[in-house]
């Protein structure tokens, strides 16, 4: 009797051992993955941290605009400077970036800058799942609650339709083209029922099969010089309304 309690009380305390060290491996990788996390700036807040400092220090231009989005946005200030230079215009472009990740840095890249107007311009990265598996309805959240953080804050809102594109060079056969025209469709229903404006680029962009003309880009997805000529005066007209809303 005396051998077999022996027994038990070992064979227990080997349990108790091998449940410990799994449970400290657990903890100890889970901290080494919480860790690694912390290093990595997923909505890259630093981006435009130091810019952001310096011009709230220097002071915010009367009645200017933010554009916010992805590469669309940011591409456009580096093609064409002057556009964003002499209209006060700030650009708070990232290039790959999703609507959520967009709006984790929202408040920071546009409601502390106290613009007039946003210009909202994203989606596309989200249809490419850039960050993973997107519906159109966690697109549409993400984009609704931009609008209702703005909104909150006197900021007047511009919501943009996504670019056509037929196929993502980068993702090839998702066929975005009729979920870009599904998302453009509740984007502009969203901006008329919530006293926003909508701005449309599709409609003069899009080829005969709902891609981006090919004299308007290089890739099927991406503006090249002339396609943000056509952008501008839309975008302008956009904002101008925004003003007297």
């Amino acid at each position: 009797c005396t051998l077999k309690v022996k027994l038990k009380y070992l064979y227990m305390k080997k349990i108790k051992l091998m449940v410990t060290n799994l449970f400290l491996g657990l903890l100890l990788n889970t901290n080494a993955q919480t860790i690694d996390q912390l290093k990595v700036d997923w909505p890259n807040l630093n981006r435009f941290r130091n810019e952001n400092t310096k011009l709230l220090a220097n002071g915010i231009p009367k009645n200017a605009v933010v554009f916010i989005g992805n590469s669309i946005t940011e591409g456009w200030v580096n093609m064409h400077p002057d556009f964003f230079k002499k209209n006060n215009y700030i650009n708070r472009g990232i290039g790959g970036q999703t609507t959520p990740q967009i709006l984790l840095r929202f408040k920071q890249d546009v409601v502390a800058l106290h613009p007039k107007t946003v210009v909202i311009l994203a989606g596309t990265n989200d249809i490419a799942g850039n960050t993973g598996p997107s519906t159109l309805e966690m697109i549409e959240d993400n984009l609704s609650s931009m609008a209702e953080i703005a909104k909150e804050n006197n900021i007047k809102v511009v919501l943009c339709s996504v670019l056509p594109v037929y196929d993502y060079p980068w993702k090839s056969g998702l066929e975005p083209a009729q979920k870009i025209i599904n998302l453009n469709k509740w984007i502009k229903d969203y901006a008329n029922k919530n006293g926003h404006i909508y701005c449309d680029y599709f409609t003069p962009m899009a080829d005969e099969k709902n891609g981006l003309k090919t004299n308007l880009g290089n890739d099927g997805v991406h503006p090249n010089l002339d396609g943000y000529n056509m952008m501008e005066p839309i975008i302008q007209k956009a904002i101008k309304e925004s003003f007297t809303k």
